[in-house]
């Protein structure tokens, strides 16, 4: 083995020592997924996971089950969409193949139709041609027309079959691809999706010269909730926020679970004052709302959340249109929860 290899291999055995070491601290337990997700981290490869997983220990101190799922369905298992793009490549390339063969068929039975009005044509230029010649004219013309009709409307059937079949391929493909994009738990989009939408936004506020405000909210005490009911009420909770988010956000918004129980809600063309109003009634709203635990009917009472609110600035990147809306977020917490702070230097002044 050459030294290059043993040096591929101590590497690995080093990542994962190092991934075994994080999940016996940071949990949850040794289980596959939790160990790809810790190891992927260890090696550094997906930057974007490891600022996730970052921001989940250092806001929750662990990860969860939930976590260790949301994130290794956002950056590791790619697996259906590329099974997904398999099939319908293979898909394609069968419709392709099955026309070309039909117009191979097609071109064929045209250029012998081409030939034999040619041959028909220099008998015709040598002079009238006998009754019998003449009758063997057209009945070539009668023959060779009705195969090149049949052909053209076998044709036609199929490339009306293989538009459809494609079309069936293309929505197979979008919806595998809209699935990719989806937090599997609330229907929101993803991480993933979140932050290509969020870039998008910001280009187009920026193209257009109009306003954007980003919203970051996270569940109070979700984490207290969580082990007291377990997970599965927990669920209730986080689908409880998305439906409140869907409610109130309005159609322009895009609605994003990060992970865990943060949420984030872009607004494009709102400014301040609008999204401080779409802020309060997510607040108000999940908080009038009591949950209820399904299996036994048991009133869990009321769940509340906290709010930051950054508007876009004219230097702004993602990043930082993030981090400052994630700033407020916090203030809001340090200031008692169940409220909304935005990016208004008067705002902030006041939980400071």
């Amino acid at each position: 083995m050459s030294q290059e290899s043993y040096s591929d291999r101590d590497r690995s055995f080093a990542l994962a020592k190092r991934a075994h070491d994080l999940i016996r601290d940071y949990g949850p337990s040794a289980t596959p997924r939790a160990y790809a997700v810790w190891y992927a981290y260890v090696s550094g490869e997906l930057p974007l996971l490891g600022d996730s997983i970052k921001r989940l220990t250092t806001q929750n101190g662990s990860l969860t089950e939930s976590d260790i799922d949301d994130l290794h369905e956002t950056y590791l298992d790619g697996r259906q969409l590329t099974s997904t793009t398999g099939d319908v490549s293979r898909g394609m390339l069968d419709e392709i193949a099955a026309v070309t063969e039909i117009l191979d068929l097609s071109l064929g039975s045209t250029a012998q139709y081409g030939e034999a009005l040619r041959g028909l044509a220099q008998d015709l230029a040598q002079g009238m041609p006998t009754r019998a010649r003449l009758g063997e004219i057209v009945s070539t013309l009668v023959s060779t027309t009705r195969e090149v009709a049949v052909n053209n409307r076998v044709l036609e059937a199929r490339m009306r079959e293989t538009r459809s079949e494609i079309e069936t391929l293309r929505e197979k493909l979008e919806a595998s691809r809209l699935e990719s994009l989806t937090d599997a738990l609330t229907g929101l989009s993803n991480r993933k999706h979140f932050e290509e939408t969020l870039k998008a936004s910001l280009e187009a506020a920026r193209l257009g010269a109009t306003p954007m405000s980003l919203i970051v909210l996270d569940i109070d005490f979700f984490k207290r909730f969580n082990d007291l009911y377990g997970h599965l009420t927990g669920d209730q909770v986080l689908r409880l926020v998305a439906i409140v988010m869907r409610e109130n956000a309005g159609k322009q918004a895009l609605l994003a679970r990060f992970g865990g129980e943060e949420f984030g809600i872009v607004l494009p063309g709102a400014d301040r004052t609008l999204a401080r109003q779409v802020a309060e009634q997510v607040r108000a709203s999940v908080m009038g709302r009591e949950l209820v635990k399904r299996s036994t009917g048991e009133s869990l009472g009321k769940v509340t959340i906290s709010l930051g609110i950054a508007v876009l600035h004219a230097e702004d990147t993602p990043a930082s249109l993030l981090e400052r809306a994630d700033l407020c977020m916090f203030a809001a917490k340090r200031a008692g929860r169940n409220r909304v702070v935005d990016d208004a230097a008067d705002s902030l002044s006041q939980v400071a």
